[in-house]
């Protein structure tokens, strides 16, 4: 793991890693990572997806970033508003969705699959009706793709933006070509496979998108969010506006982010760039660690593009 070059580092890092594992509790999943040995799971350890997942500040705030992106979409957007209790548990969710990506990631292939399906049985019991009386449904390929995208997209930039190592020429690709497969088993079609294609459907959606009252109040709860630890109101702002700074330029205007919101989003971007190597120090034995140990590779593969 590369050297950390900072004061009483290994103060700050245990710190940290209270602060982590105080907002995402360990052991709760009841996902198994360690068996069987050998298996690589959906990506494996070669693959450019064990690596951008493996860095808590670029996941944290790249899912922060899709929430935002995801409120904008009046037709996904009903479905969380008819059928969650996001209003009293956000963080329960966040919980779940990071619970989810993670066992999908380094889990055994059975493993991941059973998430998969599960989730997949989770989406065919919702649907209803928006109201302009326009139908939906959770399973429907379309939004499926769209609440996919959203997320991809803000993990990667999140790791390019955050990761102390550098996102190499077509590793942006292979992560695209990868993370389908998981949006692709949960019934998404025409999921893009690649940064270009990323692009494309990232334009080609902006005419359904729109921020309207239901928007602003996922939003204003967004902003009220207050994870179990310490200095919760600036830990919220830290990562809130480190996913800010992750937005598409449309999306920041679309969204109606203040001067005031993008300014304090540069100054969380600079401090979670330099934060980001004491979260590798804190955080060396999660579940990217544990999937390196069941099929016998280096735990320093997660920070190597070979």
């Amino acid at each position: 793991m590369p050297a950390v070059r900072f004061p009483l580092s290994g103060v700050a890092a245990s710190r940290i890693r209270a602060w982590v594992l105080g907002a995402f509790p360990r052991g709760q999943s009841g996902i198994d990572y360690d068996d069987p040995p050998g298996d690589p799971g959906l990506f494996g350890p070669d693959s450019a997806t064990w690596r951008v997942h493996a860095d808590f500040p670029g996941m944290l705030s790249g899912g922060l970033c899709a929430l935002m992106l995801q409120t904008l979409h009046p037709r996904a957007l009903a479905a969380v508003w008819d059928h969650s209790n996001f209003r009293e548990d956000l963080v329960g969710r966040l919980r779940r969705t990071t619970a989810f990506v993670a066992g999908t990631t380094y889990a055994g292939t059975a493993e991941a699959e059973r998430l998969i399906a599960r989730v997949a049985a989770i989406h065919a019991r919702i649907s209803g009706a928006m109201p302009d009386g326009r139908p939906y449904a959770a399973d429907e390929p379309e939004l499926l793709a769209w609440v996919h995208v959203s997320e991809a997209h803000g993990f990667l930039q999140g790791y390019r933006r955050y990761s102390p190592g550098v996102l190499p020429a077509g590793a942006a690709d292979r992560y695209y070509g990868e993370v389908r497969r998981v949006a692709e088993a949960l019934g998404a079609r025409n999921v893009p496979a690649s940064e270009a294609e990323v692009r494309s459907y990232l334009a080609n959606v902006q005419g359904e998108l729109r921020l309207d009252a239901r928007s602003r109040e996922v939003l204003a709860v967004l902003g009220r969010m207050r994870l179990p630890v310490p200095m919760a109101g600036a830990s919220r702002e830290l990562f809130l506006g480190g996913a800010r700074a992750l937005l598409p330029d449309w999306a920041a205007d679309m969204l109606q982010l203040t001067p005031a919101q993008r300014l304090r989003a540069r100054a969380s971007a600079r401090a979670l760039r330099g934060l980001s190597p004491l979260f590798r120090m804190a955080l060396a034995d999660g579940t990217a660690q544990r999937g390196c140990r069941r099929v016998g590779v280096p735990e320093e593969t997660l920070y190597r593009w070979d």
